[in-house]
């Protein structure tokens, strides 16, 4: 069953302000940076922070969360940064499967080839 959230609760906006500190020092540590849409960047840091509310960790949000005796835990075991994200899809494809983490070069690319 989905739980519900208040996201203008003074609870849900104090841990979106972690989730963005959160997303800022993973960019930094890696060396990526944010999508260029800003409505992605936005809806992954929410549903990060729902998430967190809900589960206690940040599973990405682009994937189920079940749960397993009594624990939670994402259906493809991805906690943000996801060892998927990090060893394959980042380095193949420039971007995480949720498109909040990009390599430098895949935004810049991204932004030619919007401008077409």
């Amino acid at each position: 069953m989905l739980q519900q959230l208040d996201m203008s609760s003074p609870e849900f906006l104090a841990e979106m302000e972690k989730t963005k500190k959160f997303t800022d020092k993973v960019n930094k540590n890696f060396g990526w940076v944010y999508h260029s849409e800003f409505d992605v960047v936005e809806g992954v840091q929410l549903g990060l922070a729902r998430h967190k509310m809900l589960y206690g960790k940040r599973f990405c949000p682009c994937f189920m969360v079940v749960e397993e005796n009594g624990k939670h835990k994402s259906a493809d075991d991805r906690i943000c940064p996801c060892k998927p994200a990090i060893e394959k899809e980042i380095p193949e494809e420039g971007k995480c499967h949720c498109g909040i983490f990009c390599t430098p070069e895949y935004v810049e690319q991204y932004n030619k080839e919007k401008e077409k």
